[in-house]
């Protein structure tokens, strides 16, 4: 397993992506999330206090009512381009794995100072390596969004997670996979 950090939280055109990064790895593993959690998420990492618990800090707290501690977060799979995720708790010595969307698990360890943890394969999958800052490459190219990379990421992806989205009736997400889609093969958008 690889531990990583959220790196940062950023807007695309098709919504929220945190970004978790590798300590000892140079490749960011980039996760669409939705607006709730994103926000949560952006709560935590600039310490902003809110006057009424959101739900992440709700959990927080009935944890610690129970005496109970989130040990860490893994993020341990990845299918038809959908990422899963465990919670692992611990209580008076026993572990209990919970399943769980990653966007809540990482709001939850932040709250919780857990660590996250990214398994090898689902970064070996979906890790990408990002320039730094000064404009340096960190390891590989990330790869060509129109040439897929293995049907788990680009554009073969996109359109797995579009056929899905239009499955599960989230026509919201459908439109904005669509546009993306689009964009990426260079056919004009209608509004």
């Amino acid at each position: 397993m690889i531990h990583v950090q959220v790196q940062g939280l950023s807007l695309s055109n098709m919504g929220f992506v945190v970004l978790l990064r590798g300590e000892s790895d140079p490749r960011t593993l980039p996760i669409f999330i939705g607006d709730a959690e994103a926000q949560s998420i952006a709560f935590r990492l600039k310490n902003v206090e809110i006057p009424r618990p959101l739900t992440h800090d709700l959990l927080k707290n009935v944890l610690d009512c129970l005496e109970c501690r989130l040990k860490r977060v893994v993020i341990n799979d990845l299918v038809e381009g959908t990422f899963y995720a465990v919670l692992v708790f611990e209580r008076d010595g026993v572990e209990t794995e919970v399943d769980s969307r990653p966007s809540d698990a990482i709001a939850l360890a932040l709250r919780c100072s857990a660590p996250i943890y990214v398994v090898r394969k689902v970064m070996e999958e979906a890790g990408l390596a990002i320039e730094a800052q000064d404009g340096s490459p960190s390891g590989k190219t990330p790869p060509d969004p129109k040439e897929g990379g293995g049907g788990r990421s680009g554009l073969g992806q996109l359109k797995e997670q579009l056929e899905r989205a239009v499955r599960q009736e989230r026509y919201e997400d459908a439109a904005r996979l669509r546009d993306e889609i689009k964009r990426l093969e260079g056919t004009p958008t209608k509004n």
